[in-house]
């Protein structure tokens, strides 16, 4: 027999084992972990069943990598995050694996569809936009490239919330529960459950050396219990952790009161400590709900400091070598408090000098930047801050009153200066800034797109940079070709490997090899039909959510983001008003059809924010029901947007709305995301938008709007609205129709607010000023979309340019020039097939 064909008939002998394995395995999680018979099992059962064969095949390949780790006493990177927006881990795993056709097959064979029980696995609740999908993509991508890391989050039972639309068009929150049928890739570590004081005082302990010993008491402790989500590598070889803690009691239940028949009080003080982990981001517009979001990023960073400590002195008796052992990112502001909690725990447990103890801390940390905007810089009550960690409140006057004098050296007597720099703001009520404590703490501070980073030293941390000149540094960020990609966009997959292989899904610099094939008509057909299938598929879940019908000829423009003035849904709204007024006045107007999809979750104490949603919700239900209009323009918002409509959505756009105003948004990945699955952009040069038109070239990206420098020379000069809109006829039209409750006939004057906003509020995001070369540049790109072969060559250009944009170029930077980490190799273990 040949050689060739003897490879084949190996091959698909070792096929049909692994396929019989597989089959073995999950029939024996049925029996044995569900409890079920064939007969008797539902399609949930079946689910978790599958689920549980793929885990235990990644459960070997977990193991076999913290063994490793152990052994070679690796340096590790613990990446803190108060949001990890993983979303649904079966497809990744099976594909990351390898085992994807086996799988499938084996299922087959047993009568069940793959796709069928997938979809059942709920969306887990673990964040809410760009910080927590980021987060997400970053341990992918140190998986697939090896390198030793963990995340550090919160296991909140209930997330953010599900979001539905009542009968006016209004957002209403109700509670994802996504826990309630348990969850099968979460595993509980009750041997690693760790114990974290809050409340309490600071005493001082007596030794008779006449020196201060403080000794916190009378504190209450709350309880971490670990749950481990192991997060597989692309090509299985590595598995590294997502750690997510859920806050437990210690308190036991007082039998006496609960005998007695008062249930609320026997079980109060652990219904509170529960609490902590109940739901993501508590509305912080009351005092209740401030105090519930700083106990939760000090619980995050208690518990994860402590598991830190614990795994380190595995291998390690004193703590020269931490900070060549173990590197702490910090994800945004939320879990700035480490830089107290480690530092307190070298003083306070270990017995350490405060120089030798800061030393180390401030070389293990650092921080990312993700915001320049003010209101998004968190600050704490220092008042709040003492009565909650009272020990971490000394701690920061200490680290303040150090620092401040060494920044003096610098800033010299410059005291203004030296308030910026400052922990603290002297304010009527004195409050503590977190970001100043993140950067002061860190040894590195980064932003996320070239533009936010040369913002961050110029605006938001000058005085710092004249401290630290090369404490600053740029990651741009990035997504994962594995999940964006590979995952959610099969059909373009596909066609791109069948044209240069399928390196690209480790190295998606080899996209650009794509661009040899710009004038292949073949290739070109194959991505639009690529297209085709996935507006069909989101067209079919619009319909089956919204009953809103998306025919897909029609070009499908996108903005699906979280819900912000700064976002600038509004600006995207009123020019959709102003489209269906024009259709409405010149039926014969000949403007390509166009369906305007939004997908946005507002925080529940945003009043804007869920104004705006209730808005779209009015103009979309006005338009659709247009018989004269509705073939030409339609307007949908797709409620409860998260990773999974996000994976059904974004491959299926033909326009990428990425219209924040210049300087606002610190980088963004949706705008990644969406050119990598063949959308083209229209956006403003903000975020990382300058740095996909420089990949791609301007020529193939629609910019409009001011620039940073525009946008300061405008505040600067007084910016006025008013005379904006004088030269703005047609959105001078949309405004009268808001304030003739075109759009509120049910409710007069609803959404005059919005108006008012804009014209009397200032237009603090300049709406109007960049609304005529918005609505120019929109109509341009409805005109290209008519040439197919001009717009196709045009989204190979955006596709082949995005090697750039992948996580695994950004966890590569931050490992060489920020954590100094190394990929170790995880020898394999025996195959199961």
């Amino acid at each position: 027999m040949p050689k060739n064909s003897l490879n084949t008939v190996l091959e698909r002998f070792q096929a049909i084992i692994g396929e019989d394995n597989f089959r073995l395995s999950f029939l024996h999680h049925l029996r044995y972990t569900r409890g079920k018979d064939w007969r008797s099992a539902s399609l949930q059962d079946k689910f978790e069943c599958l689920a549980l064969a793929v885990r235990d095949r990644v459960l070997e390949r977990m193991i076999a990598t913290q063994q490793t780790y152990l052994s070679q006493d690796v340096k590790r990177v613990y990446y803190f995050s108060m949001e990890f927006l993983v979303g649904r881990q079966l497809l990744t795993n099976v594909l990351n694996l390898g085992i994807g056709d086996l799988v499938k097959e084996a299922l087959h064979r047993l009568g069940c569809d793959f796709d069928e029980l997938a979809d059942l696995e709920p969306d887990p609740a673990l964040g809410n936009g760009g910080l927590g999908r980021l987060a997400a993509c970053y341990l992918e991508s140190l998986a697939t490239l090896g390198y030793p890391a963990y995340g550090y989050g919160i296991c909140y039972e209930l997330g953010l919330f599900r979001q539905r639309f009542d009968d006016q068009g209004r957002q209403v929150e109700t509670p994802d529960d996504w826990l309630s049928q348990g969850y099968p890739w979460l595993m509980p570590r009750p041997e690693h459950r760790v114990e974290c004081p809050i409340l309490g005082r600071v005493g001082h302990d007596e030794r008779g050396d006449f020196k201060y010993h403080p000794k916190w008491v009378d504190y209450q402790t709350l309880l971490g219990q670990p749950w481990d989500l192991p997060i597989v590598g692309y090509g299985g070889r590595t598995a590294n952790l997502l750690r997510l803690f859920r806050a437990c009691s210690e308190e036991p239940l007082d039998m006496g009161r609960f005998n007695q028949g008062d249930f609320v009080e026997a079980l109060h003080g652990r219904v509170l400590s529960e609490t902590i982990s109940r739901v993501l981001y508590p509305v912080d517009t009351t005092d209740r709900g401030r105090r519930l979001r700083l106990a939760q990023e000090y619980f995050l960073v208690a518990c994860g400091i402590r598991d830190i400590v614990r795994r380190y002195r595995k291998c390690h008796d004193d703590f020269e070598a931490f900070a060549d052992k173990v590197a702490i990112q910090l994800n945004d502001t939320h879990p700035a408090l480490a830089v107290a909690e480690l530092h307190r725990y070298f003083i306070d447990e270990v017995g350490m000098e405060w120089d030798d103890s800061w030393s180390i801390v401030h070389r293990t940390i650092a921080y990312t930047n993700h915001t320049l905007m003010p209101e998004a810089l968190e600050k704490w009550s220092a008042a709040l801050l003492k009565e909650t960690v009272p020990r971490h409140y000394e701690i920061l006057e200490e680290i303040d009153r150090r620092f401040v004098r060494q920044a003096e050296k610098s800033l010299g007597k410059d005291y203004a200066a030296l308030g910026r720099v400052s922990l603290f703001e002297h304010s009527p009520q004195s409050q503590v800034r977190m970001a100043n404590l993140a950067v002061v703490g860190s040894h590195m501070v980064n932003g996320v797109a070239a533009i936010h980073s040369r913002l961050l030293v110029e605006r938001l941390f000058p005085d710092f940079a004249r401290v630290w000149p090369d404490r600053f540094t740029n990651v741009t960020n990035g997504i994962t070709p594995r999940r964006w990609l590979l995952a959610a966009n099969p059909a373009l997959s596909a066609a791109i490997s069948r044209r240069i292989g399928e390196s690209w899904v480790t190295d998606l610099d080899r996209l650009a090899a794509l661009e040899e094939h710009g004038a292949d008509e073949a290739f070109l057909a194959e991505i639009d039909a690529a297209k085709t299938v996935n507006k069909q598929r989101l067209a079919a879940l619009v319909a089956r959510e919204t009953g809103v019908e998306l025919p897909p000829e029609m070009i499908f423009d996108v903005q699906a983001k979280r819900l912000h003035e700064y976002k600038r849904q509004l600006l995207n709204a009123l020019h959709v008003v102003d489209l269906y007024l024009q259709l409405r006045d010149d039926p014969g107007l000949d403007l390509p059809p166009r369906a305007c999809v939004f997908a946005a979750k507002a925080a529940p104490g945003y009043w804007m924010a869920k104004l705006i949603i209730q808005f779209i919700n009015a103009v979309a239900k006005v338009v659709n029901a247009d018989e004269s209009t509705r073939d030409r323009l339609r307007v949908v918002f797709v409620p409860d947007y998260r990773v999974t409509l996000s994976e059904v959505l974004i491959p299926a756009a033909d326009i990428s709305e990425q219209i924040s105003l210049a300087g606002t948004e610190a980088s963004g990945t949706g705008n990644m995301k969406f050119a990598l699955n063949g959308a083209l952009t229209l956006g403003t040069l903000d975020g990382a938008n300058i740095e996909i038109r420089d990949a791609v070239g301007a020529d193939h990206i629609f910019i409009f709007g001011m620039t940073v420098e525009q946008v300061d020379a405008l505040r600067a000069a007084g910016y006025r609205p008013g005379d904006y809109l004088k030269r703005t006829p047609r959105l001078e039209a949309v405004f009268d129709a808001i304030e003739d409750d075109r759009f509120s006939a049910g409710s007069p004057g609803a959404f005059r607010p919005l108006v008012d906003a804009l014209l009397g509020g200032g237009d603090h995001f300049m709406l109007i000023a960049d609304y005529a070369d918005y609505a120019v540049t929109r109509t341009r790109m409805g005109e290209l979309f008519r040439d197919r072969q001009a717009w196709l060559r045009m989204v190979l250009r955006n596709i082949a340019r995005m090697g750039p944009f992948s996580s695994d170029r950004s966890v590569r930077e931050y490992a060489e020039r920020i954590w100094r980490i190394q990929p170790v190799e995880v020898p394999p273990t025996p195959r199961w097939e």
